[in-house]
C-alpha cells in the first residue's frame, strides 16, 4: 500500500475558465454559462454531451457543445435525462431518462449521424426494468463493439443486453446479476478475444466473463465502492478496474485484485484520463451520509480535484472547485463543469515544459530516480534522459559513491562521449568501476579500438583471467569489439594463448601464424593449421612463413608445398562425394623457400616432374643446376654415374627447347660435357662441336663431326683441314681424308687449298699429289665440254640469223588448214602468225592475251623474255657494284650491304619487264649474251 503523503506535487495543468467567444468591439468575454438544470454529461465524437432536468416545462433536452461553444439541443425525453453513454469510436449515444411519473425508464439509442426532422435518429427504444420490479437505474456502460450494454439498477440487478444493441431484432436482453446492494459501477475489458464484465456495488465487487457460456464470475473483493467512483484505466495500467472506497483506491485484475493506494478522503468522482487517475473528493470532513449518493455533497462544502500519476507516485495536479457535476475528456483537455453552469479547462503542459518545472526541484533535492520515471513516462527523448543519468553520475560520484554512479553513468551509452567517464575512472582504485563500463560499451557496440585496448589491460592488470576468457569467447554474434586490436594487446601483454584463440575463431591467420612462429615457436602447430586453410590462404601464408618453417620443419613442410603445388585441399574439409576439387599453386614461386635445403628441394622438383609433367620451366632448370652441382662434387664414381645420367635424361626430356642458352651455359658451369655435345647437336650448332674437339685434340671426332654434319654444312671440311693444316704433328692420315671429302664436294678451289697446307711444315706434295691429279682431270674434262657447248651455240646462232633474213625479205606463205586451237578446217575470217600458227578470229579473240602475241608460242616467249630481263637487271647492278666498290674506303662494308640486300642469291625472281625495253632491243640484248658466253667458254 503505497500513502499519497510522501507523494510530490507538481503543477502539470493550467486551469481557465471556459469564456464566450470575444466580441468585435474587443470588450473582455464572458465566462461561458450551460442552461440551468444539466444533472448528467458525457463526452466523445467532439462533444460534451449534457443532459437536463426541466422540471417546471415538461420537457427535457440533450444538449451538444462542440468546441466552437455553439450549443445545440433536441427533446429526448419528456420529464428527465438520468443517464447518458456517449461511443468514441461510434457516433452512437445511449440515454437512460423517463417521459412520465413513476418509475418507468426508458433505454434510447440515437444514432448521430442520421436524422429524423431535424433530429438524431433514434434507432431503438426499451424499458429499463429486470423482469417485472420497477426500480431505479443506477449506471449505464456500453461495449465499443456495440455488441454489449449492460444496465446496472438500485435494486443490486445488472441487465446484459447481447448482439447489436442498435435494434431490437438482432439483440438478446438477460438478467446477468442479482444481489441485495445497489449497483454504483459497471465496465466493459476487452483483452483479445476474451471480454470480461467489472460489476461493483456498494459491498462487493465481481468480474464476469462474457467469452463463455453461462457466465462464469469471480467475487474480487467484498466491499465496493458509490457511485461514479469507479472506472477503467487504459493499457498503460493494463486495463485494471479502479475501484476508489474512502480509505484506499484499489485496482482489479478479472481474476485478482492488484495494488492499493492510500488516497483517504470521502471519493465523490473518479476518472482515467491518459495514464492519470483523476479523484474528486470532499475537502473536509462532514456529516456521514448514504455511500450510495457518494457524489451528493452539501453545497457548503468544497471539492477538491487531484490528478494522481500511479506509475511514478507524484501528484500532477491539485486544485479545488465549487459543486463539482462531473468531469469530462474531450479535444485533448479536462472539462471541469461546476453546479453553477460554469465550465473550468485543465490544460496539460506540454513535456517539456512539465520536465522543466520538475527537474529543478527534483535536482535541488536529489530525487533523481523520480526525475527519471518521470521522463520515461511523459516520453522523452534519449537525449534528455541520458543528461538526467549523466547529472545523476555526477551526484553519486561527487558523494563518493563509485558503483552507483557508474551504473548511471553506463545508462548514458550510446549518447554520452565515454571520454567524460573514462578519465573519471583511470584512477587504480577505481578500475573496477571502469572495467563495468567499457564491459556495457563493447555489449551495445559502440567502442573503438582504443576502448578495447583499455578494457584488455584493465582485465591483465587485475589479472582477471576469467573474465578476460569470458570477453574473448563470445560467440560469433556477440562479438563487440575490434578483434585485430584484442589480438594486438594481448599479444603484447603475454596472453599468448589468448590471443591465438582469438586469432584462430575469428579468422585472423596472419596473426595467428605470427604469435604461432615468433613467440610460442610452436612450428609444427603452425603448419597444421596452414594445411586447414583455403587454398589462397595457404599459399600465401606459405609464401611468407615458408623459410622459417623449413628451417625447422622441413620434412614436414615439404610434403605440405607438394600438396599445395599438386591437388591441395584443406585437411579440415569434408569427406564424401561433397569434397571440392582440388587447387594447385605455381611451384616455381616456392623454389626460394628451399634456400638452405637442397635435399627437401631435389626430392620437391623431382616429385613435380613427375607427378606433374607440365609443372613450369623454372622448375626443370632448377632441378637440372641441382643435378649438375651434386654430380659435380660428388666423389664416389658409382654415385657419380648415377647422378651423370640423371642430369643427362633431364636434358634430353625435351624441356630446355625455350631455355636452350640457359641450359647449355649450366652445363658449361659444370663442365658436363656430353651434355654439352647433346646440347649443341639439338642447337644445330655443328662448328661449336667440331670446335669442342679441336680444343681437346680429339682427331678422330673431328672428322667424325665433318662426316655426320658435313652435308648439313659444308664449311666444316674446310675449318678441318685448315686445322690440321695449322698441326705441326703428322695429320697425314686426317689431311688426306678431309681433301678426298673436299674433292668429292667441290668445296673449295684448289689454289685455295695449296695455300692451307702450305702452311703445315709436316705437309709434303705427295699429301695433295692425288687431289691436284684428279682435280686437273676433271677440269679439263670440262673445258671440252664446254667447247662442245659453245659451237652448239654458234650454229644455233647461225640457224636463227638466217631465220630471221628470210624473215625480212621473203614473203610468208600460210598453208595451215587447221586452227591451232580448236583443231577445226580455218574458215574466213582467220588471223595468221609469222611462227606457222593460225586460228579462227572468235578462237583467237576467246584465247589470246594479246592482239600482238601468238597463243601458242606466248608461254614460251615469256620464258625468253624474263631470261633477257634478268640479264639486263644484272649488268647493270653489276656495274653499279663496281662503280661503289672501286670508290668506297672500306670495300668490306660494301660487299657486307649487297650481301644483305640479297645480291649475290642464286635465283632472282623477275615479274615485270623494264619500263622503256622494246622487244628490238631485248633481241639484242640476247644476242649480246649470247656471245659474252661464246668468249668466256673460249
Amino acid at each position: 500500500m503505497a500513502t499519497y503523503l510522501q507523494w510530490r506535487r507538481f503543477v502539470f495543468f493550467d486551469r481557465e475558465t471556459v469564456r464566450e467567444p470575444s466580441g468585435p468591439d474587443g470588450a473582455v468575454a464572458k465566462p461561458f454559462a450551460l442552461p440551468p438544470g444539466i444533472a448528467v454529461c458525457d463526452s466523445g465524437r467532439g462533444n460534451l454531451v449534457f443532459g437536463d432536468i426541466l422540471c417546471g416545462a415538461g420537457r427535457c433536452q440533450i444538449w451538444f457543445l462542440p468546441r466552437s461553444l455553439q450549443l445545440s439541443s433536441f427533446q429526448a425525453y419528456k420529464l428527465r435525462v438520468t443517464h447518458l453513454y456517449q461511443l468514441k469510436q461510434h457516433s452512437i449515444l445511449v440515454s437512460v431518462g423517463e417521459d412520465e411519473e413513476g418509475i418507468n425508464p426508458l433505454v434510447k439509442v440515437w444514432n448521430l449521424e442520421k436524422r429524423d426532422g431535424g433530429n438524431p435518429l433514434c434507432t431503438r427504444i426499451f424499458p429499463a426494468i429486470p423482469g417485472n420490479k420497477p426500480t431505479v437505474v443506477s449506471c449505464l456502460t456500453v461495449h465499443e463493439n456495440l455488441n454489449f450494454m449492460a444496465i446496472g439498477f438500485a435494486d443490486g440487478s445488472v441487465v446484459l443486453t447481447k448482439g447489436d444493441i442498435t435494434r431490437d431484432r438482432h439483440s438478446k436482453t438477460q438478467i446477468l446479476h442479482e444481489g441485495s446492494y445497489p449497483v454504483t459501477g459497471l465496465a466493459f475489458r476487452q483483452s483479445g478475444k476474451i471480454t470480461h464484465l467489472f460489476v461493483v456495488t456498494t459491498e462487493n465487487i465481481q468480474s464476469y466473463m462474457l467469452s463463455v457460456k453461462d457466465y462464469p464470475h469471480l467475487e474480487l473483493d467484498t466491499h465496493g465502492c458509490g457511485l461514479h467512483c469507479s472506472c477503467l484505466s487504459d493499457p498503460s495500467q493494463d486495463l485494471q478496474f479502479i475501484v476508489a472506497g474512502n480509505e484506499c483506491v484499489y485496482l482489479y485484475q478479472p481474476d485478482e485484485r492488484g495494488p492499493c493506494f492510500a488516497f483517504e478522503g470521502q471519493k465523490l468522482i473518479v476518472h482515467w484520463y491518459r495514464g492519470y487517475l483523476i479523484i474528486v473528493s470532499k475537502d473536509r470532513k462532514t456529516s456521514p451520509k448514504s455511500e450510495f449518493a457518494g457524489n451528493e455533497a452539501q453545497n457548503s462544502d468544497k471539492q477538491v480535484l487531484n490528478i494522481y500519476d500511479l506509475c511514478n507516485k507524484f501528484i500532477a495536479y491539485s486544485s479545488v472547485f465549487d459543486d463539482i457535476v462531473d468531469v469530462l475528456a474531450e479535444w485533448g483537455s479536462l472539462y471541469v463543469l461546476t453546479r453553477d453552469g460554469k465550465i473550468h479547462v485543465l490544460q496539460e503542459k506540454d513535456t517539456q515544459t512539465k520536465l522543466e518545472a520538475c527537474k529543478f526541484m527534483l535536482f535541488r533535492k536529489n530525487l533523481f530516480e523520480m526525475a527519471i520515471n518521470l521522463a520515461k513516462s511523459h516520453h522523452l527523448d534519449s537525449d534528455g534522459l541520458s543528461e538526467i543519468f549523466r547529472q545523476y553520475g555526477d551526484h553519486l560520484y561527487n558523494k563518493g559513491n563509485h558503483d552507483g554512479a557508474i551504473q548511471q553513468y553506463i545508462r548514458t551509452i550510446g549518447k554520452l562521449e565515454p571520454s567524460y567517464v573514462i578519465r573519471k575512472f583511470l584512477d587504480a582504485q577505481r578500475i573496477h568501476n571502469l572495467t563495468a563500463y567499457l564491459q556495457m560499451l563493447h555489449l551495445q557496440s559502440l567502442a573503438n579500438a582504443d576502448h578495447t585496448t583499455l578494457l584488455l589491460n584493465c582485465y591483465t592488470k587485475l589479472k582477471d583471467s576469467s573474465k578476460l576468457e569470458e570477453f574473448i569467447k563470445t560467440s560469433e554474434s556477440e562479438v563487440h569489439f575490434d578483434v585485430e586490436t584484442a589480438i594486438k594487446v594481448l599479444r603484447q601483454a603475454g596472453y599468448y594463448s589468448h590471443a591465438v584463440y582469438l586469432a584462430e575463431k575469428h579468422e585472423h591467420h596472419e596473426w595467428y601464424l605470427k604469435i604461432q612462429l615468433e613467440d610460442i615457436k610452436n612450428y609444427q602447430e603452425a603448419l597444421h593449421y596452414i594445411g586447414k586453410l583455403p587454398f589462397e590462404q595457404a599459399e600465401s601464408n606459405m609464401k611468407r612463413y615458408g623459410k622459417i618453417l623449413m628451417h625447422h620443419v622441413p620434412n614436414e613442410t615439404t610434403e605440405l608445398l607438394k600438396i599445395l603445388c599438386t591437388d591441395y585441399r584443406p585437411s579440415g574439409g569434408t569427406e564424401g562425394p561433397a569434397m571440392p576439387e582440388g587447387k594447385k599453386t605455381n611451384s616455381e614461386e616456392f623454389i626460394p623457400v628451399f634456400a638452405n635445403n637442397s635435399r627437401e628441394l631435389k626430392a620437391f622438383l623431382e616429385h613435380m616432374t613427375e607427378v606433374q609433367a607440365d609443372s613450369p620451366q623454372g622448375v626443370y632448370d632448377t632441378l637440372l643446376e641441382l643435378r649438375l652441382q651434386n654430380w659435380a662434387h660428388e666423389q664416389d664414381k658409382q654415385i657419380k654415374e648415377k647422378l651423370h645420367n640423371e642430369a643427362l635424361t633431364l636434358l634430353k626430356s625435351g624441356r630446355f627447347k625455350t631455355v636452350f642458352d640457359k641450359a647449355l651455359v649450366l652445363c658449361q658451369m659444370h663442365s658436363f660435357k656430353d651434355g654439352v655435345l647433346y646440347l649443341y647437336e639439338q642447337g644445330k650448332l655443328f662448328q661449336q662441336i667440331m670446335h669442342y674437339h679441336m680444343q681437346n685434340e680429339q682427331y678422330k671426332k673431328v672428322i667424325e663431326v665433318c662426316e655426320l654434319y658435313g652435308d648439313q654444312e659444308a664449311c666444316l671440311w674446310e675449318q678441318a683441314l685448315g686445322y690440321f693444316a695449322r698441326k705441326e704433328e703428322n695429320c697425314k692420315e686426317y689431311i688426306a681424308a678431309v681433301l678426298k671429302h673436299i674433292e668429292n664436294k667441290n668445296l673449295m678451289p684448289p689454289l685455295l687449298v695449296v695455300q692451307t697446307l702450305a702452311h703445315n711444315s709436316t705437309a709434303t706434295l705427295s699429301v695433295i699429289k692425288d687431289y691436284l691429279v684428279n682435280k686437273l682431270q676433271k677440269q679439263s674434262h670440262q673445258i671440252e665440254q664446254d667447247e662442245q657447248r659453245i659451237q652448239k651455240y654458234r650454229e644455233e646462232t647461225t640457224r636463227i640469223r638466217l631465220e630471221i633474213e628470210e624473215l625480212k625479205a621473203s614473203p610468208k606463205i600460210f598453208q595451215k588448214t587447221k586452227c591451232s586451237i580448236c583443231t577445226s578446217a580455218l574458215e574466213l575470217p582467220s588471223v595468221h602468225f609469222l611462227c606457222g600458227h593460225s586460228f579462227h578470229q572468235h578462237c583467237f579473240e576467246s584465247y589470246s592475251e594479246s592482239d600482238s602475241e601468238c597463243p601458242t608460242c606466248m608461254p614460251e616467249n615469256r620464258k625468253v623474255m624474263d631470261m633477257i630481263r634478268a640479264q639486263e637487271q644484272k649488268r647493270d647492278l653489276h656495274d653499279q657494284f663496281q662503280h661503289q666498290l672501286k670508290c668506297s674506303n672500306d670495300g668490306f662494308s660494301v660487299v657486307a650491304d649487297y650481301f644483305g640486300r640479297g645480291v649475290f642469291n642464286k635465283l632472282t625472281l623477275i615479274t615485270d619487264l623494264p619500263s622503256g625495253k622494246t622487244a628490238t632491243t631485248i633481241e639484242a640484248g640476247l644476242q649480246r649474251e649470247l656471245l659474252i658466253h661464246t668468249k668466256r667458254s673460249t
